[in-house]
């Protein structure tokens, strides 16, 4: 008779858990809902040593600091509205606008470990407020910046492609203080060197002056230098006639124009 075989269990099928996709949805959405809570102070933990930014309001993703500081130099105050996924890649992506006395800019900033990009700036406003950025003192009149792009490392300037306009400019101590009319600064892509020098051209808008020149900045010498020929315009005024005669050490061409170089600071 043959012996009975006792019967194998049969193992147990488990499905797979269907809370844990829920779990992590909702962890995703508390991490999520965290960041939009969150002080404005807590981007001081993106921002490199040369920046220090205090008087905080808002959010981290819609912010605003009332002081913010580049190497110790005060550059005025910045509202921000953050990228929140720029967070994922540990940069900060914000669309900034930028506030210095009577002196706007709005545009685009990115903030990494290596450096800072800013694209699509534009603003305005009167030169006198960015006499503590470095404008020298005594020059007075409007300023409008369009930038495409600039770039830094922290350090030195990288990289700059764009335009600033300036008009009714005068200085107190050029020609009496009398109006210079106005300039535009064209900086084209491939100015900027790699020690952080800058090569731009530099054309008048009209008035009392007739300008065509290159202008070249070493920020690390904060140091200028203007090298073109300039020709006095009928509306010109006797005070700057005269200190444009002064200037004219070397022979006018066929034009009227003179040559000239110029050494300055900023």
């Amino acid at each position: 008779m043959p012996t009975s075989r006792s019967a194998s269990p049969v193992p147990e099928f488990r499905r797979p858990s269907r809370r844990w996709p829920l779990i992590l949805l909702g962890v995703a959405v508390l991490a999520a809902a965290a960041i939009f809570v969150l002080p404005a102070s807590m981007v001081t933990r993106f921002l490199p040593v040369q920046v220090h930014a205090e008087d905080f309001s808002g959010t981290l993703i819609h912010g605003a600091a009332g002081k913010v500081t580049f190497n110790a130099r005060d550059i005025g105050a910045v509202e921000w509205h953050l990228h929140p996924l720029s967070l994922l890649r540990l940069a900060l992506v914000a669309d900034v606008h930028w506030v210095k006395v009577g002196f706007v800019i709005d545009g685009t900033t990115e903030v990494t470990a290596s450096g800072i990009a800013a694209h699509d700036v534009r603003g305005s406003g009167p030169i006198e407020s960015l006499r503590e950025i470095g404008v020298a003192p005594g020059w007075q009149g409007t300023a409008t910046v369009a930038f495409a792009e600039i770039k830094s490392d922290f350090a030195k300037l990288t990289a700059a492609v764009g335009t600033i306009e300036v008009a009714n400019v005068s200085s107190a101590g050029i020609a009496e203080g009398t109006d210079l009319g106005g300039y535009v600064l064209q900086i084209p892509a491939g100015a900027v060197a790699p020690d952080g020098s800058i090569a731009a051209n530099l054309n008048d808008k009209g008035g009392p002056v007739e300008v065509q020149a290159q202008i070249r900045l070493s920020s690390a010498a904060r140091t200028g230098l203007l090298s073109g020929t300039l020709k006095e315009r009928p509306e010109a005024s006797p005070a700057l006639r005269n200190q444009l005669a002064g200037m004219a050490q070397r022979p006018r061409d066929s034009s009227g124009r003179f040559p000239v170089e110029l050494e300055f600071t900023f």
